[in-house]
């Protein structure tokens, strides 16, 4: 038999727990005096910053930012159809990452009472020295299953060993499929809303992050 072209599809994934939480938190204050409500805002805003310095001192917040204050006016109607005085609206959002899961159960336990505090996202993750050591791994299962697949082929048909021509991301030899796939090595971690931060807990457990890759592979076999 001729020397046979064989284009083969590898892919693999790996599931790791999160390393960290990144969290944000936005602290609001509203009144009809701009100069008071500036105030109330930045007061309210002292204790949840004052929280996360000390959490960063023990080694529990590994990176936390704080936004400048913004502030915005408002001038709501009546029933009648009237213009009222304006409303003043001021916030400063903050967020700070966690080590540890049970940590952040505890300090948003602590803060969500406050007066003024709105707990939103969570983003976990994984450290970047974490996911680059995954990433090539994954890659390197990726092209091992292309290698293997290949080699399957060329069996089947009754040829020796597959040599590599060509290897590529998905959709660089091949044209790109009907549905997305992951070209390069690539993370999905878990993003909850502020609708289920809400629960009464306030318990995190985080999903696992998927990190796949997808390889394109040509190989020559005869």
């Amino acid at each position: 038999m001729s020397e046979v072209t064989v284009t083969v599809r590898g892919e693999h994934e790996a599931r790791v727990a999160p390393e960290r939480a990144t969290i944000r938190v936005s602290v609001r204050a509203e009144g009809a005096e701009r100069s008071a409500v500036v105030e109330r805002a930045m007061r309210l805003t002292e204790p949840v910053r004052d929280s996360i310095t000390a959490r960063e001192g023990s080694g529990t917040v590994v990176d936390w930012t704080s936004t400048r204050l913004t502030v915005r006016a408002e001038r709501p109607w009546n029933n009648e159809g009237t213009r009222l005085d304006p409303v003043y609206y001021a916030s400063i959002d903050l967020t700070a990452t966690f080590t540890e899961a049970s940590e952040l159960s505890i300090w948003v336990s602590d803060i969500a009472p406050w007066d003024g505090v709105e707990v939103g996202w969570v983003n976990w993750h994984l450290t970047p020295e974490t996911t680059a050591r995954v990433e090539r791994e994954v890659a390197a299962e990726a092209v091992g299953v292309a290698v293997s697949r290949a080699q399957a082929y060329a069996t089947a048909l009754g040829l020796g060993e597959v040599v590599p021509v060509e290897i590529a991301d998905v959709g660089l030899i091949a044209p790109p499929p009907s549905q997305p796939f992951a070209g390069m090595a690539k993370a999905r971690g878990m993003m909850q809303e502020s609708a289920a931060l809400a629960d009464a807990s306030m318990e995190y457990e985080p999903d696992e992050i998927v990190i796949s890759a997808t390889v394109e592979a040509r190989f020559l076999a005869s």
